[in-house]
């Protein structure tokens, strides 16, 4: 079967090649778009990323290609107008799950960097700046951390800050056995937000989770906690978080992924003038740590998503269920 790769970068080729059985890859660097859907011509299988646009026009023009399946290389699939695939016949599967912990060790990186102000202290040093002033970090033992979503990686979060000696209370509407048996409590959103030293966000982003973090949530935050997200960037309002950074709402912010990071992240852009002013103001803060959605970039999870991506296209050509199709009554 003939597979065009839209936004490939090296790993994709590395270990989607290491893991191919019969089918010929095309690597496509471009992002799939109203633009490039042509570059799919003769291919029966489109593989896309977390940033490329797959709206009912894009599908549209698939179908029109005779595409057949489109496999994500992500577990995410609020980019993918799924009506409209439906609608087409095209089939739609995702890597539901690679590997938790990388996710949730970035999220304490995030945690344990922004906290004891380590990339500042970094970058003073190597300036031959040694100055403690303003890197002054609290200890973690005994603070409350709130975990919103209890899947697969909120689960593994929970278990690491625990072992840290924190105090976790979660939130989810579909309760985690796991995380009862840990004796971790779950609680409403407000209580959550007015009790958490640290909020960390591990949920899908659905209608229901859109803007979860917004100024009546901000307003519920009495602990001025540290923020955190390595989930989806439209969890949180942006504009939102600026103003509860400015007032003091926010003790300080982490973030690996942004609601407007299409444009920006995968790309080198330090050439150029970035244009996001929301993303620039952001950067200017000192209390906030970003990366560029790399939560999930460890050998082994990259690894697990490309054979996953062929096992998908393997069972697709033999007509075969692959157990992670997306269908519409999925979303939300």
């Amino acid at each position: 079967m003939i597979v065009a790769i839209y936004s490939t970068r090296p790993w994709d080729e590395t270990y989607l090649c290491e893991a191919n059985t019969n089918h010929d890859l095309r690597f496509l660097e471009a992002k799939l778009d109203h633009t490039t859907t042509p570059l799919a011509t003769g291919a029966a299988a489109v593989c896309v990323f977390v940033n490329d646009l797959v709206d009912r026009q894009v599908i549209e023009d698939l179908a029109q290609l005779g595409m057949r399946f489109l496999a994500l290389r992500s577990a995410g699939f609020n980019h993918v107008d799924l009506a409209a695939a439906a609608e087409y016949g095209i089939t739609v599967v995702r890597v539901p799950a690679y590997s938790p912990h990388a996710v949730a060790e970035h999220t304490l990186a995030l945690l344990l960097s922004l906290n004891r102000n380590i990339h500042r202290a970094h970058n003073r040093v190597r300036e031959g700046n040694f100055r403690l002033d303003g890197l002054l970090g609290r200890d973690l033992i005994g603070k409350t951390v709130g975990v919103v979503g209890t899947g697969r990686i909120g689960q593994v979060v929970a278990t690491i800050f625990q072992g840290f000696g924190m105090n976790v209370i979660a939130h989810d509407p579909y309760p985690n056995d796991v995380i009862t048996d840990m004796g971790i409590p779950y609680v409403s959103l407000p209580e959550l937000f007015a009790q958490s030293d640290v909020i960390t966000l591990h949920c899908p982003l659905t209608p229901e989770t859109c803007r979860l973090i917004d100024a009546e949530a901000i307003a519920q935050m009495e602990r001025r906690p540290m923020l955190i997200n390595t989930s989806r960037g439209a969890l949180i309002d942006t504009t939102a978080v600026i103003e509860g950074l400015k007032s003091g709402q926010i003790g300080s912010l982490a973030i690996d992924v942004y609601e407007e990071e299409g444009d920006l992240f995968f790309e080198d852009l330090s050439n150029t003038v970035i244009q996001d002013d929301v993303f620039s103001r952001l950067l200017t803060f000192p209390n906030v740590l970003v990366t560029g959605h790399q939560a999930f970039f460890t050998e082994e999870a990259v690894r697990e998503i490309a054979e996953v991506t062929i096992e998908n296209l393997d069972r697709l050509e033999a007509n075969e269920p692959t157990g992670t199709e997306v269908t519409v009554d999925l979303v939300g």
